[in-house]
């Protein structure tokens, strides 16, 4: 199964070939500048086409903090985005509270441990909006 940075390189070595399918669902690569090294950092998330959009959802598996990719994109919403072979530049946002309830039925639908992992954690879990630049 991959996962993590080995996720990363083969996806990216691939145009997706390895990587997109993943444990039922699908993934892509998010790219973020790190807000303390300004270097490149590229996290395998579960995505969902929404809209004219894609969501990702920050939750770490429930864990009381937040990913470290979101505290990146918090300080820099301009990221890059690859599903296959597609890379493309993105803004990013997280989704208000009027959106939120849709949108975690979107993503609850490709990936059901997310409910799970929000009742690990008394945060809010974060749905990211990825829009092309």
């Amino acid at each position: 199964m991959l996962f993590g940075q080995e996720h990363v390189k083969r996806y990216i070595e691939t145009a997706g070939e390895e990587g997109h399918e993943w444990e039922g669902t699908t993934t892509a690569i998010l790219t973020t500048k790190g807000r303390k090294s300004g270097q490149p950092r590229s996290t395998p998330l579960i995505y969902q086409a929404y809209g004219d959009g894609y969501l990702v959802v920050a939750s770490k598996g429930g864990a009381d903090e937040h990913p470290l990719w979101y505290l990146n994109l918090q300080a820099d919403p301009e990221v890059e985005f690859q599903i296959k072979g597609d890379r493309f530049r993105a803004r990013t946002r997280t989704a208000t509270a009027k959106e939120r309830p849709d949108m975690w039925r979107t993503m609850t639908a490709a990936w059901p441990a997310y409910d799970e992992y929000a009742t690990k954690t008394s945060r809010e879990i974060p749905i990211v909006v990825i829009e092309r630049a």
